[in-house]
Protein backbone atom coordinates (compact mmCIF):
# COMPACT_ATOMS: atom_id res chain seq x y z
CA UNK A 1 0.00 0.00 0.00
CA UNK A 2 3.06 2.29 0.18
CA UNK A 3 2.86 2.83 -3.57
CA UNK A 4 -0.78 3.89 -3.33
CA UNK A 5 0.13 6.34 -0.59
CA UNK A 6 2.67 7.97 -2.89
CA UNK A 7 0.01 8.39 -5.54
CA UNK A 8 -2.18 10.30 -3.12
CA UNK A 9 0.58 12.85 -2.66
CA UNK A 10 -0.11 14.09 -6.20
CA UNK A 11 -3.48 15.35 -5.12
CA UNK A 12 -1.84 17.91 -2.87
CA UNK A 13 -0.86 21.35 -4.26
CA UNK A 14 2.36 21.11 -6.26
CA UNK A 15 5.52 22.67 -4.92
CA UNK A 16 8.10 24.27 -7.20
CA UNK A 17 9.32 21.65 -9.63
CA UNK A 18 12.88 20.36 -9.61
CA UNK A 19 14.90 18.60 -12.34
CA UNK A 20 14.61 14.84 -12.33
CA UNK A 21 17.35 13.23 -10.22
CA UNK A 22 15.50 10.07 -9.19
CA UNK A 23 15.41 11.01 -5.53
CA UNK A 24 12.07 12.66 -4.87
CA UNK A 25 8.43 11.90 -4.37
CA UNK A 26 7.96 11.58 -8.13
CA UNK A 27 10.26 8.55 -8.44
CA UNK A 28 7.24 6.30 -8.78
CA UNK A 29 6.44 8.01 -12.07
CA UNK A 30 9.82 7.18 -13.57
CA UNK A 31 10.73 3.70 -12.45
CA UNK A 32 8.89 0.50 -11.74
CA UNK A 33 10.10 0.22 -8.16
CA UNK A 34 8.12 -1.47 -5.47
CA UNK A 35 5.36 -2.59 -7.82
CA UNK A 36 5.28 -5.98 -6.11
CA UNK A 37 4.02 -4.31 -2.96
CA UNK A 38 0.58 -4.05 -4.51
CA UNK A 39 -0.18 -7.10 -6.60
CA UNK A 40 -3.35 -6.84 -8.73
CA UNK A 41 -6.36 -8.78 -7.60
CA UNK A 42 -8.20 -11.22 -9.82
CA UNK A 43 -11.63 -9.80 -9.07
CA UNK A 44 -13.09 -6.34 -9.58
CA UNK A 45 -12.80 -4.14 -6.51
CA UNK A 46 -15.72 -2.09 -5.29
CA UNK A 47 -14.58 1.36 -4.18
CA UNK A 48 -16.17 3.14 -1.28
CA UNK A 49 -17.94 5.46 -3.72
CA UNK A 50 -19.92 2.84 -5.61
CA UNK A 51 -18.57 2.30 -9.16
CA UNK A 52 -16.95 -1.02 -10.08
CA UNK A 53 -13.17 -0.91 -10.42
CA UNK A 54 -11.72 -2.10 -13.77
CA UNK A 55 -10.55 -5.71 -13.81
CA UNK A 56 -7.11 -6.22 -12.18
CA UNK A 57 -6.86 -2.55 -11.19
CA UNK A 58 -6.83 -1.12 -7.67
CA UNK A 59 -9.31 1.58 -6.63
CA UNK A 60 -9.31 3.54 -3.40
CA UNK A 61 -10.35 7.07 -2.45
CA UNK A 62 -11.00 8.06 -6.07
CA UNK A 63 -7.53 6.85 -7.10
CA UNK A 64 -7.48 4.19 -9.84
CA UNK A 65 -4.20 2.34 -10.23
CA UNK A 66 -3.81 0.20 -13.33
CA UNK A 67 -0.02 0.25 -13.61
CA UNK A 68 2.29 -2.67 -14.43
CA UNK A 69 -0.46 -4.85 -15.91
CA UNK A 70 0.74 -5.19 -19.51
CA UNK A 71 -2.32 -3.28 -20.75
CA UNK A 72 -2.41 -2.50 -24.47
CA UNK A 73 -5.26 0.01 -24.22
CA UNK A 74 -6.98 2.20 -21.66
CA UNK A 75 -9.45 0.16 -19.56
CA UNK A 76 -13.17 0.66 -20.11
CA UNK A 77 -15.74 1.69 -17.50
CA UNK A 78 -13.46 3.79 -15.34
CA UNK A 79 -15.25 5.16 -12.25
CA UNK A 80 -16.56 8.64 -13.11
CA UNK A 81 -15.47 10.04 -9.74
CA UNK A 82 -11.79 9.21 -10.40
CA UNK A 83 -9.41 12.05 -9.57
CA UNK A 84 -6.11 10.26 -10.24
CA UNK A 85 -5.59 7.60 -12.91
CA UNK A 86 -2.30 5.70 -12.99
CA UNK A 87 -1.59 3.80 -16.22
CA UNK A 88 2.19 3.82 -16.12
CA UNK A 89 4.42 0.90 -17.10
CA UNK A 90 2.03 -0.73 -19.57
CA UNK A 91 2.06 -1.36 -23.33
CA UNK A 92 -0.50 1.20 -24.46
CA UNK A 93 0.27 2.43 -27.99
CA UNK A 94 -2.56 4.88 -28.66
CA UNK A 95 -4.86 7.19 -26.72
CA UNK A 96 -8.23 7.30 -28.47
CA UNK A 97 -11.20 9.62 -28.36
CA UNK A 98 -13.55 8.31 -25.70
CA UNK A 99 -10.86 6.64 -23.58
CA UNK A 100 -11.49 9.14 -20.79
CA UNK A 101 -15.16 9.89 -21.29
CA UNK A 102 -17.07 10.86 -18.14
CA UNK A 103 -13.84 11.55 -16.21
CA UNK A 104 -14.76 15.18 -15.65
CA UNK A 105 -13.25 15.14 -12.14
CA UNK A 106 -9.83 13.78 -13.13
CA UNK A 107 -6.97 15.91 -11.76
CA UNK A 108 -3.91 13.77 -12.58
CA UNK A 109 -3.22 11.36 -15.45
CA UNK A 110 -0.09 9.20 -15.42
CA UNK A 111 0.83 7.58 -18.75
CA UNK A 112 4.56 7.24 -18.12
CA UNK A 113 6.56 4.40 -19.71
CA UNK A 114 4.14 3.07 -22.27
CA UNK A 115 4.52 2.84 -26.05
CA UNK A 116 2.22 5.73 -26.96
CA UNK A 117 2.90 7.18 -30.40
CA UNK A 118 -0.53 8.63 -31.19
CA UNK A 119 -3.04 10.70 -29.23
CA UNK A 120 -6.41 11.57 -30.75
CA UNK A 121 -7.02 15.35 -30.98
CA UNK A 122 -10.13 14.95 -28.80
CA UNK A 123 -8.82 12.33 -26.39
CA UNK A 124 -8.42 14.79 -23.52
CA UNK A 125 -11.55 16.82 -24.27
CA UNK A 126 -13.61 15.45 -21.33
CA UNK A 127 -10.87 16.24 -18.80
CA UNK A 128 -12.00 19.73 -17.83
CA UNK A 129 -10.26 19.66 -14.43
CA UNK A 130 -7.00 17.94 -15.38
CA UNK A 131 -4.03 19.66 -13.72
CA UNK A 132 -1.17 17.19 -14.14
CA UNK A 133 -0.35 15.25 -17.29
CA UNK A 134 2.59 12.84 -17.33
CA UNK A 135 3.53 11.54 -20.79
CA UNK A 136 7.21 10.77 -20.24
CA UNK A 137 8.98 7.71 -21.64
CA UNK A 138 6.77 7.12 -24.66
CA UNK A 139 7.17 7.34 -28.45
CA UNK A 140 5.48 10.68 -29.11
CA UNK A 141 6.87 12.75 -31.97
CA UNK A 142 4.76 15.79 -31.07
CA UNK A 143 2.68 16.95 -28.15
CA UNK A 144 -1.05 16.85 -28.93
CA UNK A 145 -3.09 19.95 -29.56
CA UNK A 146 -6.24 20.66 -27.54
CA UNK A 147 -4.75 19.76 -24.19
CA UNK A 148 -6.98 20.80 -21.26
CA UNK A 149 -6.69 24.49 -20.44
CA UNK A 150 -6.78 23.60 -16.74
CA UNK A 151 -3.31 21.99 -16.91
CA UNK A 152 -0.68 23.24 -14.49
CA UNK A 153 2.03 20.65 -15.09
CA UNK A 154 3.11 18.84 -18.27
CA UNK A 155 5.96 16.34 -18.24
CA UNK A 156 6.94 14.72 -21.53
CA UNK A 157 10.64 13.97 -21.22
CA UNK A 158 12.20 10.96 -22.99
CA UNK A 159 9.98 10.84 -26.05
CA UNK A 160 10.78 11.39 -29.73
CA UNK A 161 9.51 14.98 -29.85
CA UNK A 162 11.33 17.07 -32.45
CA UNK A 163 8.93 20.01 -32.88
CA UNK A 164 7.33 22.46 -30.46
CA UNK A 165 4.52 24.32 -32.20
CA UNK A 166 2.80 27.43 -30.90
CA UNK A 167 -0.61 25.85 -31.54
CA UNK A 168 0.16 23.09 -29.03
CA UNK A 169 0.60 25.54 -26.14
CA UNK A 170 -2.05 28.02 -27.22
CA UNK A 171 -4.50 28.69 -24.39
CA UNK A 172 -2.48 26.84 -21.73
CA UNK A 173 -2.43 29.88 -19.48
CA UNK A 174 -2.35 27.91 -16.22
CA UNK A 175 0.74 25.79 -16.90
CA UNK A 176 3.47 26.36 -14.31
CA UNK A 177 5.82 23.42 -15.03
CA UNK A 178 6.92 22.19 -18.47
CA UNK A 179 9.39 19.29 -18.73
CA UNK A 180 10.62 18.41 -22.24
CA UNK A 181 14.12 17.04 -21.62
CA UNK A 182 15.77 14.17 -23.48
CA UNK A 183 13.95 14.64 -26.77
CA UNK A 184 15.51 15.12 -30.25
CA UNK A 185 14.41 18.77 -30.34
CA UNK A 186 16.40 21.16 -32.54
CA UNK A 187 16.34 24.95 -32.37
CA UNK A 188 14.76 25.00 -35.82
CA UNK A 189 11.94 22.83 -34.49
CA UNK A 190 10.86 25.37 -31.86
CA UNK A 191 8.36 27.73 -33.43
CA UNK A 192 9.03 31.38 -32.67
CA UNK A 193 6.94 32.45 -29.68
CA UNK A 194 5.86 28.90 -28.90
CA UNK A 195 5.73 29.62 -25.16
CA UNK A 196 4.65 33.26 -25.19
CA UNK A 197 1.02 32.57 -24.32
CA UNK A 198 1.93 30.63 -21.18
CA UNK A 199 1.49 33.53 -18.77
CA UNK A 200 2.11 31.54 -15.56
CA UNK A 201 4.99 29.36 -16.76
CA UNK A 202 7.59 29.34 -14.00
CA UNK A 203 9.75 26.29 -14.72
CA UNK A 204 10.86 24.93 -18.06
CA UNK A 205 13.39 22.19 -18.76
CA UNK A 206 14.65 21.45 -22.26
CA UNK A 207 17.83 19.61 -21.28
CA UNK A 208 19.72 16.90 -23.18
CA UNK A 209 18.31 17.80 -26.59
CA UNK A 210 19.86 19.13 -29.82
CA UNK A 211 19.10 22.83 -29.47
CA UNK A 212 21.96 25.19 -30.37
CA UNK A 213 20.62 28.42 -28.89
CA UNK A 214 18.46 29.66 -26.03
CA UNK A 215 14.84 29.70 -27.26
CA UNK A 216 13.57 33.20 -27.97
CA UNK A 217 10.29 34.63 -26.74
CA UNK A 218 10.25 32.89 -23.37
CA UNK A 219 7.59 34.30 -21.02
CA UNK A 220 8.70 36.87 -18.40
CA UNK A 221 7.07 34.74 -15.68
CA UNK A 222 9.95 32.22 -15.80
CA UNK A 223 11.87 31.72 -12.57
CA UNK A 224 13.80 28.58 -13.59
CA UNK A 225 15.27 27.76 -17.00
CA UNK A 226 17.15 24.47 -17.40
CA UNK A 227 18.98 24.02 -20.71
CA UNK A 228 21.82 21.76 -19.60
CA UNK A 229 23.31 19.14 -21.90
CA UNK A 230 22.58 20.82 -25.22
CA UNK A 231 24.71 22.28 -28.04
CA UNK A 232 24.39 25.96 -27.19
CA UNK A 233 27.53 27.86 -28.26
CA UNK A 234 26.92 31.39 -26.97
CA UNK A 235 24.75 33.56 -24.75
CA UNK A 236 23.58 36.81 -26.30
CA UNK A 237 21.62 39.65 -24.77
CA UNK A 238 18.55 39.03 -26.90
CA UNK A 239 18.15 35.44 -25.70
CA UNK A 240 17.70 36.57 -22.09
CA UNK A 241 15.72 39.70 -22.87
CA UNK A 242 12.62 40.17 -20.74
CA UNK A 243 13.42 37.40 -18.24
CA UNK A 244 13.36 39.79 -15.31
CA UNK A 245 12.03 37.17 -12.86
CA UNK A 246 14.56 34.46 -13.70
CA UNK A 247 16.23 33.18 -10.52
CA UNK A 248 17.93 29.99 -11.71
CA UNK A 249 19.67 29.40 -15.04
CA UNK A 250 21.19 26.03 -15.93
CA UNK A 251 23.52 25.94 -18.95
CA UNK A 252 26.01 23.25 -17.91
CA UNK A 253 27.40 20.74 -20.42
CA UNK A 254 26.97 22.87 -23.53
CA UNK A 255 29.56 24.32 -25.92
CA UNK A 256 29.36 27.92 -24.72
CA UNK A 257 32.53 29.86 -25.54
CA UNK A 258 31.24 33.42 -25.22
CA UNK A 259 28.79 35.47 -23.18
CA UNK A 260 27.86 38.75 -24.83
CA UNK A 261 28.50 41.84 -22.71
CA UNK A 262 25.33 42.96 -20.97
CA UNK A 263 23.55 39.62 -21.33
CA UNK A 264 23.35 39.02 -17.60
CA UNK A 265 21.95 42.50 -17.04
CA UNK A 266 18.68 41.19 -18.48
CA UNK A 267 18.27 38.80 -15.55
CA UNK A 268 18.60 41.15 -12.55
CA UNK A 269 17.08 38.69 -10.06
CA UNK A 270 19.32 35.76 -10.98
CA UNK A 271 20.34 33.85 -7.86
CA UNK A 272 21.92 30.70 -9.28
CA UNK A 273 23.94 30.26 -12.48
CA UNK A 274 25.42 26.98 -13.74
CA UNK A 275 27.97 27.25 -16.57
CA UNK A 276 30.26 24.34 -15.78
CA UNK A 277 31.53 22.03 -18.53
CA UNK A 278 31.52 24.58 -21.32
CA UNK A 279 34.31 26.21 -23.34
CA UNK A 280 34.60 29.51 -21.51
CA UNK A 281 38.10 30.96 -21.02
CA UNK A 282 37.06 33.88 -18.81
CA UNK A 283 34.44 34.66 -16.23
CA UNK A 284 31.47 36.40 -17.94
CA UNK A 285 31.52 40.17 -17.53
CA UNK A 286 28.98 41.63 -15.16
CA UNK A 287 28.73 38.47 -13.07
CA UNK A 288 30.12 40.16 -9.99
CA UNK A 289 27.66 43.03 -10.27
CA UNK A 290 24.60 40.91 -9.58
CA UNK A 291 22.88 42.02 -6.41
CA UNK A 292 21.09 38.79 -5.55
CA UNK A 293 23.27 36.04 -6.96
CA UNK A 294 24.18 33.36 -4.41
CA UNK A 295 25.76 30.60 -6.46
CA UNK A 296 28.08 30.88 -9.44
CA UNK A 297 29.50 27.63 -10.78
CA UNK A 298 32.00 28.03 -13.60
CA UNK A 299 34.81 25.81 -14.83
CA UNK A 300 37.03 27.55 -17.37
CA UNK A 301 38.05 25.60 -20.45
CA UNK A 302 41.62 24.33 -20.76
CA UNK A 303 41.66 24.52 -24.55
CA UNK A 304 42.37 28.19 -25.24
CA UNK A 305 44.46 28.97 -22.14
CA UNK A 306 48.26 29.13 -22.30
CA UNK A 307 50.39 26.48 -20.65
CA UNK A 308 50.86 28.47 -17.45
CA UNK A 309 47.15 28.01 -16.74
CA UNK A 310 46.74 24.51 -18.11
CA UNK A 311 44.46 23.53 -15.27
CA UNK A 312 42.29 26.47 -14.35
CA UNK A 313 39.35 26.05 -12.05
CA UNK A 314 37.14 28.89 -10.95
CA UNK A 315 34.40 28.14 -8.50
CA UNK A 316 32.71 31.11 -6.88
CA UNK A 317 30.34 30.16 -4.13
CA UNK A 318 28.67 32.04 -1.33
CA UNK A 319 26.66 30.95 1.71
CA UNK A 320 27.50 27.34 2.63
CA UNK A 321 28.44 26.12 -0.85
CA UNK A 322 31.91 24.56 -1.04
CA UNK A 323 34.02 23.47 -3.97
CA UNK A 324 36.80 20.94 -4.57
CA UNK A 325 38.78 19.92 -7.62
CA UNK A 326 41.66 17.48 -8.28
CA UNK A 327 44.36 19.10 -10.39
Amino acid sequence: MRRLALLLVLLLPACLAKPFHQQGLFDFMLEDEGSADMAPTDDPVISGFGPVCPFRCQCHLRVVQCSDLGLEKVPKDLPPDTTLLDLQNNKITEIKEGDFKNLKNLHALILVNNKISKISPLAFAPLKKLERLYLSKNNLKELPENMPKSLQEIRAHENEISKLRKAVFNGLNQVIVLELGTNPIKSSGIENGAFQGMKRLSYIRIADTNITSIPKGLPPSLTELHLDGNKISKIDAESLSGLTNLAKLGLSFNSISSVENGSLNNVPHLRELHLNNNELVRVPSGLGDHKYIQVKFIILSQRAIDERFLMVFVCLFSLEQKCAHDF
